[in-house]
């Protein structure tokens, strides 16, 4: 998870662009002093720390190049004071959205920390999508139209000897495969919708569905050209992305909850 306020974000941006020679700190709790103002160490160990948590190692390269970019900042921020934009609404209001931020990435963080996802809901969710996901997977192809009387038309011109691929081009209202001949590649049957996955099932391999599907998005004319054995990956393979998805339906429910007993006017 990101937890970086979006001052820090910037400073870590601007930070992989620069490399200065290191130089020594005014005291033991400080990475540098600007005008008489020291840059306490906690900082830079805090900018350093969310690059690690992103996957940049802790080295004394990455320490010089963020020292040199809390000095500039801190040059800037004099400045900024000088002039007296530190007493803007428009400041004062960034500052109350950046602490509150800081404040949801905390709560946040400890609430990942305090409530660890188990090994037991880990596997449960394994064997569960797994079990949606079957024993096959299937290639097939549909045209996506809004109503079955046009769904009826395309079946005909298919018997007829129309090309599939062509008509999915010109007739499909589904963006992600009418360009590419209504291809919908490789695919569990349990990622389609309940209809849709039924009448692909019941298909043999070059057969397209006689009379239209109707799901949610419309009616569909579907085509199964290919179907192999499912390869599911282990349980080791997956774990972080079920372990993620699983913390984010609990923090989801954990804001629902909260959602739910607060007085919102």
């Amino acid at each position: 998870m990101k937890t970086t306020t979006f001052s820090t974000a910037l400073m870590l941006a601007v930070a992989l662009t620069f490399a200065v020679a290191p130089s020594r700190a005014q005291s033991a709790g400080a990475v540098a002093k600007v005008n008489g103002k020291e840059i306490p160490q906690s900082r830079a160990d805090f900018v350093v720390k969310a690059n690690a948590a992103q996957g940049q190692p802790d080295t004394p390269d990455l320490r010089n190049r963020v020292r040199e970019v809390l000095i500039r900042n801190e040059l800037l921020a004099q400045e900024a004071t000088k002039k007296g934009l530190d007493k803007t609404q428009e400041f004062i209001t960034q500052i109350e959205l950046n602490r509150q931020e800081a404040l949801v990435n905390a709560y946040i963080q400890d609430f990942v920390k305090n409530s660890p996802v188990s090994e037991e809901a880990i596997k449960a969710e394994y064997d569960r999508a797994k079990g949606q996901a079957g024993d096959m997977e299937y290639k097939a192809r549909h045209i996506l139209v809004k109503d079955e009387a046009e769904a009826k038309a395309i079946i005909a011109q298919l018997k007829k000897g129309g090309n599939f691929e062509k008509i999915a081009a010109q007739k499909s209202q589904d963006p992600g495969s009418k360009d590419k001949g209504g291809d919908l590649d490789w695919a569990p049957g349990g990622r389609y919708v309940p209809a849709f996955s039924d009448a692909l099932k019941k298909l043999k391999k070059g057969q397209t569905t006689d009379t239209p599907v109707q799901t949610q998005f419309g009616w569909h004319v579907i085509r199964l050209d290919d179907e192999r054995a499912m390869k599911f990956p282990s349980i080791e393979e997956v774990k972080p992305q079920i372990q993620q998805g699983l913390q984010r339906q609990a923090i989801e429910k954990l804001i629902a909850d909260l959602r739910a007993k607060a007085k919102v006017e």
